[in-house]
């Protein structure tokens, strides 16, 4: 069975048909660069060339950077434009592809549910969480398999700023960090994240994983363990359509 699957990010709208059977893309991903100001408009624009690179005519799942309830309405908007907060992004997305059915889902909640599915949680109990690093950091909690949803870990306080201002990828390239700096940031986030949750699990995902050997032997003094995400980038695309498909 395939489903179509977007992930929209701070940087890059990505997506392709997902293979659910393998929990892989069934066609190379097609990517445009998130408009900027990342407006509702300019992003479903971006969607739609994304969706229309392929003919696509069926069920769409999409990512979005920041709360999602109901599957449809937007509450938080950290790096894309404010505009966003309160808008029916399910609504948007429908009218721009021309009326297909939509789900809308936060986009570390979708990459958590392939990874536990599919990737490096798959079979694993007690409290796993996953963490994509990018333009900001997004998280997904699952205990037992099951997720709590909207969790944005990455706007815990650290060192009085946002997590994510301190440890993303974005801020490893906007403060010039070595992957030694970095990691140390990235260690003092987690070991913050690990006081409050105690997880048996952390699966490292978002870009950065494709470049796990740089950095996570440099991450020390924490208990639970820690793996790179197996989908690496692509697990949104993957839990977006996963996600879909339990709505269509």
């Amino acid at each position: 069975m395939q489903i179509f699957g977007v992930d929209i990010g701070g940087s890059g709208i990505k997506g392709a048909p997902v293979d659910l059977d393998r929990g892989d893309l069934a066609q190379e991903r097609c990517k445009v660069l998130t408009p900027h100001p990342a407006t509702p408009d300019g992003v479903a624009d971006g969607v739609r060339q994304v969706v229309d690179h392929f003919g696509w005519t069926g069920p769409v799942g999409l990512t979005f950077p920041g709360v999602v309830t109901g599957g449809a309405t937007v509450r938080t908007a950290a790096n894309v434009d404010k505009s966003w907060i309160d808008t029916d992004a399910r609504a948007l997305f429908s009218d721009r592809l021309g009326g297909l059915p939509v789900t809308v889902v936060n986009d570390a909640d979708a990459a958590g549910v392939a990874e536990m599915e599919f990737g490096a949680g798959r079979g694993r109990r007690g409290t796993v969480i996953l963490l994509t690093f990018g333009t900001g950091i997004g998280s997904a909690v699952f205990v037992d398999g099951a997720l709590l949803p909207n969790t944005e870990l990455g706007h815990l306080e650290l060192n009085g700023h946002d997590a994510e201002r301190r440890a993303s990828s974005k801020a490893k390239e906007d403060h010039d960090l070595s992957w030694e700096q970095w990691a140390h940031r990235v260690q003092k986030y987690l070991a913050h994240v690990e006081m409050l949750f105690s997880p048996e699990l952390f699966i490292i995902g978002g870009g950065v994983s494709r470049k796990a050997q740089k950095f996570l032997h440099l991450i020390e003094d924490i208990q639970a363990e820690i793996v790179p995400a197996q989908l690496q980038n692509n697990a949104g695309i993957v839990g977006a359509a996963m996600r879909a498909a339990q709505h269509a």
